[in-house]
């Protein structure tokens, strides 16, 4: 059997640069792992570090080890999808002395039928009391907070933006939980999950599925958010769509050369010069 102190079984907190990290976020207040720290951390990483796919669209791959994703994260102030945000997070968490498991999630957005697991979360614990809360950084389109996982559906507000938490009943009668968010459609149940640990070595498994495979919809045009308190930016292809918490929103159809400007301007995101000729291309047309 493994040991503990295995690790495998951990987030390399010990090999992140926490200092670079919290000022990534902005982030100066208590480092104790209480509430309200949890809730402050969250919201930072939702709003400062975008979630993007564009290194598959350039072509590249998306590693996972830790000094990969400082270098892009935080070093580069770039951004990056579920995987890369969740493992950073996840090590700062460590670091900080949070407990904390990996969790996956199957993304539904409404429709029907089964499908993979390859959203990640984070079960985290605190030292304060008991309780235990649901940590999404890595969606895009945030919460601003860490969710408590409690029996009864409960509805948050985050920000402006309302989610509700239901815990329920799988096919097969197992334990499930899901995540509604109201938006533009009103409510629609986001993803459904189990409380099934899941390790770094789960984490690069789905990350390969989402970052290779014709059938991952990250393999097929760029998609890139930006989520505020009262505000989520989505690039989608050359499409730019902005959503408010009220479900109204406004969309705009870019060209390809405008996709630069636009990541700089509203995401946050500087491309270098040769990256910036690559997407303007716009090979995923193709």
């Amino acid at each position: 059997m493994p040991k503990p102190t295995d690790p495998s079984y951990h987030w390399a907190g010990a090999e992140l640069d926490l200092d670079a990290y919290l000022a990534r976020i902005g982030f100066d207040g208590d480092r104790a792992p209480t509430v309200d720290t949890l809730h402050r951390l969250v919201e930072l990483h939702t709003t400062s570090i975008p979630f993007e796919n564009l290194e598959i669209i350039l072509g590249r791959g998306i590693p996972l080890d830790l000094e990969t994703l400082q270098d892009k994260l935080i070093r580069r102030r770039r951004g990056g999808y579920c995987y890369e945000n969740v493992i950073l997070f996840a090590a700062a968490l460590e670091r900080l002395g949070f407990g904390l498991t990996g969790v996956s999630g199957r993304v539904t957005m409404g429709a029907e039928g089964l499908r993979p697991a390859t959203h990640a979360l984070l079960r985290v614990t605190t030292a304060e009391d008991d309780r235990v809360w649901l940590v999404d950084v890595g969606f895009g389109a945030g919460p601003l907070r860490a969710l408590e996982l409690i029996d009864s559906p409960a509805e948050f507000s985050a920000g402006h933006w309302r989610f509700r938490l239901e815990r329920t009943r799988g096919e097969l009668g197992d334990e499930l939980w899901v995540l509604h968010q109201f938006g533009r459609d009103g409510w629609v149940d986001r993803y459904t999950f189990t409380l099934d640990p899941q390790y770094r070595i789960d984490y690069r498994v789905g990350n390969h599925f989402v970052s290779t495979s014709p059938n991952s919809p990250f393999t097929a045009r760029p998609f890139v958010q930006r989520f505020h308190p009262d505000a989520h930016h989505v690039i989608d292809g050359t499409t730019l769509i902005t959503e408010r918490p009220d479900g109204s929103s406004e969309v705009w159809e870019l060209e390809p050369a405008e996709l630069t400007e636009v990541l700089a301007e509203v995401f946050d995101i500087e491309l270098d010069a040769a990256d910036a000729a690559l997407l303007s291309e716009a090979r995923w047309r193709r």
